[in-house]
């Protein structure tokens, strides 16, 4: 299965390198592949037991030939002496790698990915592709906080194991305490997505609210995967944050944030809903402007 995304940048449409490509198909789209993951991969004690071997030193030598075969740009490192794969992947970028757009009215990117974005929302009937739907209820387990976001906004962030893999805070604030729901570790490449149902529903996520200035409050959610041994939040609670400040990072593995804003809070840009529209992911980056706030 080919995964076409939109280059924002070039503005033409592009076909994703995935890593273990191999791997997914066979799992997600073989009758073999998918009792050996309902046996074993989706189980946390994989993504566990993986995610002990990225932490130890012999993992290190697989991060020469990951760099070389997705041209991962080694120039934004921070630093380029890491201890472990799992040291590598939840790398920092150097302060000028990426451009935070600081204007109030802008809305930017929390992180690297590919972004899916959904205006006006039925809460009770979210899109993961299409025939397969879930609720923001059954997603965060919380009833009361899930009405707030009725026709509201939606973007879905999707991070590739080759991607920089820490994610921000979209505006300042203060952020609440963070809940965690315990869950499987699946997949969410959208091979995985096709075929499993309600599969964010189902993944290990956590979820926190941020009182923005400008966006009003914003439901955040990170969702683990397969191989994912950590999600880690950076930040502290209650404390004041600045537009662009890390929130948090995942270890090893895909994972996906989530973002829900309440109704008349943002205006999404045309081109990433014109394209979800069309069934594309578009790719962004850190810091980049995706959207303003909404002028009535």
């Amino acid at each position: 299965m080919e995964i076409k995304f939109f280059d924002r940048k070039n503005k033409c449409y592009k076909t994703e390198k995935v890593a273990g490509e191999k791997y997914l198909n066979w799992t997600y789209s073989s009758p073999m592949g998918m009792k050996f993951l309902e046996a074993v991969l989706k189980k946390k004690v994989f993504s566990k037991l993986y995610g002990h071997y990225c932490d130890c030193s012999l993992s290190k030598r697989k991060i020469p030939g990951f760099i070389r075969e997705f041209s991962i740009d080694t120039k934004e490192f921070k630093r380029h002496d890491f201890r472990n794969f799992n040291d590598f992947f939840i790398r920092e970028l150097n302060k000028d790698a990426r451009n935070i757009s600081l204007e109030n009215n802008i809305l930017i990117s929390p992180c690297d990915g590919k972004v899916l974005a959904y205006d006006h929302v039925d809460i009770d009937s979210l899109i993961q592709v299409k025939g397969i739907t879930y609720s923001l209820q059954e997603l965060i387990g919380n009833k009361n906080i899930a009405e707030n976001y009725t026709d509201g906004c939606c973007l879905i962030f999707r991070l590739c194991p080759t991607d920089y893999h820490r994610f921000h805070f979209v505006d300042e604030g203060k952020c609440s305490p963070t809940q965690k729901i315990t869950g499987h570790y699946y997949s969410v490449n959208p091979i995985a997505l096709k075929n499993v149902k309600k599969l964010f529903c189902q993944n290990k996520r956590e979820w926190s609210i941020l009182s923005s200035k400008n966006f009003n409050e914003v439901l955040y959610i990170e969702v683990g995967a397969t191989c994912v041994g950590s999600i880690i939040q950076t930040y502290t609670p209650n404390n004041d944050v600045k537009k662009g400040d890390e929130k948090g990072l995942f270890k090893f593995g895909g994972s996906t944030v989530i973002i829900f804003f309440q109704k008349n809070s943002v205006k999404i840009h045309q081109d990433i809903l014109k394209q979800t529209q069309l069934g594309y992911e578009c790719s962004v980056i850190l810091g980049e402007p995706i959207g303003t706030t909404f002028v009535k």
